[in-house]
C-alpha cells in the first residue's frame, strides 16, 4: 500500500469518526448522507479549501505537509 492511498485511508477513518457537536458545528437536521464530519466541514476547521482535502483523501496531492 503506498503512502497517498494510507493517508487517503487515515483521514476518511477519522473523518468518519467525528460529529459535528463534538467539533461545535451546527447541525440542520437529522439526515447526512455520510457518517461523521462531511469533507467541507473537516477542510473548513482545518483552515483548507475544500478541494485541497478532497484531493488529500483521494490520493492526488503529492506535497502535503505533515501538519
Amino acid at each position: 500500500m503506498d503512502a497517498k492511498r494510507q493517508l487517503g485511508e487515515f483521514l476518511q477513518t477519522r473523518r468518519s469518526q467525528l460529529r459535528p457537536q463534538d467539533v461545535g458545528l451546527s447541525t440542520y437536521g437529522d439526515r447526512r448522507r455520510v457518517p461523521g464530519l462531511r469533507r467541507e466541514e473537516l477542510a473548513l476547521l482545518a483552515g483548507v479549501s475544500a478541494s485541497y482535502y478532497s484531493r488529500l483523501e483521494q490520493g492526488q496531492s503529492s506535497n502535503a505537509s505533515p501538519e
